[in-house]
């Protein structure tokens, strides 16, 4: 029963018919859930996770490479926003993956930000599944059609930018502001401190993040205070 159902999801959003269906199943299975099923004699994803993420590197770079003719730092930059775990995420949410996710309890109620994480390493597993079971044309199609497909609009929207110097763009362009970033607290040891950053513009917070550094804490916050100008347009 299982297995019919990866099967029809291979079929009916994938267009592959596997012959390793193992493979599929893999990809969707996070460590935690073997944890809670020891029975079960699949592996987790995470090797496939790596196989996935070094084909989806390259067939993005690929395809940067031969229609573009910008220099290397703008390839970087836009391979960046092609392969980053919100892009990925959002492919997979757009698939369905949520319902065929094997995931412990504890896992299954965790927060969005681990969510959206579980689900990008799983697509990169399902490239992985994909490539060992289908070949290398079958696997960039799937990401061609999934990934690159989604590039024009990044580039309309300037979303290939960081999130810092988006919303510093934004912010400008409509409120003739910069944003301002300040320490909202520091918690933990010198050798293991988490910071909670928040990001004002015209004194408003708009947006707070946390990171194991003040710069990745800003990021974080300038990615959420991005969706108050997504909310005005």
């Amino acid at each position: 029963m299982e297995d019919k159902r990866y099967q029809d999801f291979a079929e009916d959003k994938l267009n592959l018919k596997f012959k390793n269906l193992d493979y599929l199943i893999s990809a969707f299975t996070h460590r935690s859930y073997l944890n809670e099923h020891r029975q079960i004699k699949l592996d987790h994803n995470e090797r496939l996770e790596f196989l996935g993420d070094a084909v989806l590197e390259l067939v993005v770079t690929e395809f940067l490479y031969t229609t573009y003719s910008e220099p290397e730092g703008i390839l970087t930059n836009w391979r960046s926003s092609l392969v980053r775990t919100e892009s990925i995420a959002a492919a997979a949410h757009k698939l369905g993956f949520e319902e065929y996710l094997r995931l412990s309890k504890g896992e299954a109620r965790g927060t969005d930000r681990a969510r959206t994480q579980i689900l990008a390493n799983s697509f990169e597993a399902v490239i992985g599944a994909i490539y060992l079971d289908q070949g290398y044309d079958k696997s960039r199609k799937f990401i061609e059609d999934n990934i690159i497909s989604t590039f024009d609009e990044i580039l309309k929207t300037g979303a290939w930018l960081d999130p810092k110097s988006r919303l510093q763009e934004l912010a400008q362009s409509n409120e003739t502001q910069t944003p301002q970033y300040r320490i909202l607290k520091e918690e933990g040891p010198d050798h293991d401190k988490t910071f909670k950053v928040g990001v004002y513009v015209n004194g408003e917070l708009r947006g707070d993040g946390d990171g194991p550094s003040k710069q990745e804490a800003q990021q974080q916050a300038a990615q959420q205070a991005l969706k108050f100008y997504e909310k005005s347009k």
